[in-house]
């Protein structure tokens, strides 16, 4: 029953936010009593935090999976950034934001044991492209991580990137790209335009999104 709180109490949190859901509405939601509930979780913000973790742990299987797929370290990295765009898709709750305003010490160590998580996959992936010649030589990549890791988190300062003007996969497009080139070799800029080719015949091929809208200048 734990599991299953988790589980439902995490699609909650991430669809409508994690202020805006209550212990009744999970409770309601499963058709559980709420005392129920409260048998495995002491309060809300345990059960957010065993949720950040439970979210922590699908994002890093799905990584590990993508892993053994055997990309180039492009495709990997392009790949890994879908998983997390789906598993965090609901950008109109701000659901990190919100956990950073209401529970900013479950937020901080949520930061931590993301940092660490991505940091291993992050270097593996730079440790890679150097190797097979998609990556320049000489790379500080301990460096690169941590900017890396630094960049993707300041795409949810909201005085910096308000959702509405800046949709999340927007920004992580762009700052994707814009991590790739810097660190490509002519053969990594190769492999990255035919990425970027292959997702705009995509993107051509379903419905205007706010993404598309950007890029248009419209």
């Amino acid at each position: 029953m734990k599991e299953k709180i988790i589980e439902k109490a995490t699609e909650m949190f991430l669809s409508i936010g994690f202020k805006s859901v209550t212990m009744d509405d999970i409770s309601n939601e499963m058709g559980i009593s709420k005392k129920t509930v409260y048998q495995f979780f002491k309060n809300k913000a345990d059960l957010v935090e065993h949720c950040c973790t439970h979210i922590l742990n699908i994002i890093s299987k799905d990584i590990e999976e993508v892993k053994s797929w055997n990309l180039n370290p492009i495709e990997e990295m392009y790949e890994a950034r879908k998983i997390i765009l789906r598993r965090l898709k609901n950008e109109k709750t701000s659901p990190v934001y919100q956990l950073e305003k209401y529970y900013p010490k479950i937020f901080l160590s949520l930061r931590k044991e993301r940092f660490n998580m991505m940091d291993g996959c992050l270097i593996n992936n730079l440790k890679k492209g150097m190797e097979q010649g998609y990556y320049r030589q000489g790379l500080d990549i301990d460096v690169i991580s941590r900017i890396y890791h630094n960049g993707v988190t300041g795409l949810k300062e909201k005085d910096l990137f308000d959702s509405p003007t800046y949709p999340v996969p927007y920004l992580m497009n762009i700052f994707l790209e814009y991590h790739i080139r810097a660190i490509a070799t002519p053969k990594g800029v190769d492999t990255l335009n035919g990425i970027l080719v292959k997702d705009r015949n995509k993107s051509s091929m379903a419905p205007p999104s706010s993404i598309d809208i950007k890029e248009n200048g419209h």
